[in-house]
């Protein structure tokens, strides 16, 4: 079954092709991807700071069927050689996923095909399956994808657990606000962790929010606000040497870099022990940063558990985690979807609420 998969849920524009067959053959996962194509907004919203959701809804409309053409020629196939439809229904900005939901179903509408809406996180952390490296299911997923910061168990496809999450800032959103901060530009996450590797270590003691708490669930707001403090002292001083400055920001960044990954290490080590999981998945855009991979192989390596990745170009949004996601949906429900023509969007979705029975 080839599954072509949509997703437009904020500010990327990707879509791809995935073939089932070495998935049901026991074969690697990523052996299935036939072709994909992606579109970044980032270099538009930078002078806004953020993402401006009518700006995004118009540039998924003006991307996605020049995006379809380019995946399809990469595979080597034809709009009547795809079996499925998968897009993402949510979360996410509302016009942004009415786009992808309006372009998948009428796509498949009008060559009868069916169609599934995917969540948007369920395709975040099954990318890790599409690595070289694959958990074995039960296992843990630290998820820090945008507004999200979570920690699931994941029993197969379609069985997921709410373990914590954050109750404030999501960790990629403190990371946008310290950049901004900073004077970096948007997104934060790259700069802040580029930047972080010029500073030095124990410079700033900033806090770690809910560290000790006793439970697992997060809050990177105070952190922030730490941040903002130490600008605010800085600044004060009225120092204007360009090196001084400088390195004030790059040890700041760093600590700031060094408190966040400690909460997220510790709070994924607490949820591996009261599971029993001996498996990790780190999955979403934060899932890149480079800090937080060196720590969780060094924790992994002492806790004598497995830490799996997806490859880093799946890290952030993409098409092929949604075909592949919808794809493993339609195996498990045994090609149970719709071929209804509403456009039906989810932009708030509790990701356990999405559970096959």
């Amino acid at each position: 079954m080839i599954v072509l998969g949509i997703e437009t849920s904020c500010d990327e524009t990707g879509v791809a092709l995935y073939n089932t067959t070495p998935w049901e053959n026991r074969a690697p996962a990523h052996l299935g991807i036939l072709g994909q194509a992606l579109h970044s907004q980032i270099a538009m919203h930078q002078e806004y700071g953020g993402v401006v959701p009518e700006l995004a809804s118009r540039d998924h409309i003006r991307r996605v069927l020049p995006l379809l053409d380019e995946a399809l020629e990469e595979a080597k196939l034809e709009l009547k050689d795809i079996d499925a439809v998968a897009y993402t229904q949510g979360p996410g900005l509302a016009g942004a996923l009415l786009v992808g939901s309006a372009f998948a179903k009428s796509l498949a509408q009008g060559l009868n095909l069916p169609s599934i809406g995917v969540h948007h996180l369920e395709g975040h952390l099954l990318s890790p399956l599409l690595g070289t490296s694959a958990p074995e299911f039960p296992f843990i997923a630290l998820l820090v994808s945008g507004g999200h910061t979570q920690l699931m168990l994941v029993s197969g496809v379609g069985q997921y657990q709410l373990l914590g999450e954050t109750l404030d800032d999501a960790a990629g959103e403190a990371f946008d606000k310290t950049a901004k901060l900073l004077g970096l530009d948007y997104p934060g996450g790259a700069a802040i962790s580029k930047l972080a590797e010029k500073g030095q270590s124990g410079r700033f003691e900033l806090p770690k929010p809910m560290l000790h708490s006793g439970d697992l669930d997060f809050s990177f707001s105070g952190l922030k606000t730490a941040v903002l403090n130490q600008v605010k002292k800085f600044e004060a001083l009225g120092l204007s040497d360009a090196t001084e400055i400088a390195t004030f920001h790059a040890d700041l960044a760093r600590g700031f870099v060094d408190s966040l990954v400690a909460v997220l290490v510790s709070k994924a080590e607490k949820a591996l022990k009261q599971t029993g999981c001996k498996h990790l998945v780190l999955a979403g855009g934060v899932g890149a940063n480079v800090q937080l991979r060196e720590a969780l192989n060094a924790s992994a390596k002492k806790q004598r558990y497995e830490v799996h990745y997806p490859p880093i170009n799946l890290c952030t949004d993409n098409g092929v985690m949604i075909a592949f996601a919808g794809a493993l949906r339609m195996l498990a429900q045994n090609n149970d979807s719709t071929r209804s023509g509403a456009f039906d969007v989810k932009p708030r979705w509790d990701l356990a609420s999405n559970n096959l029975a």
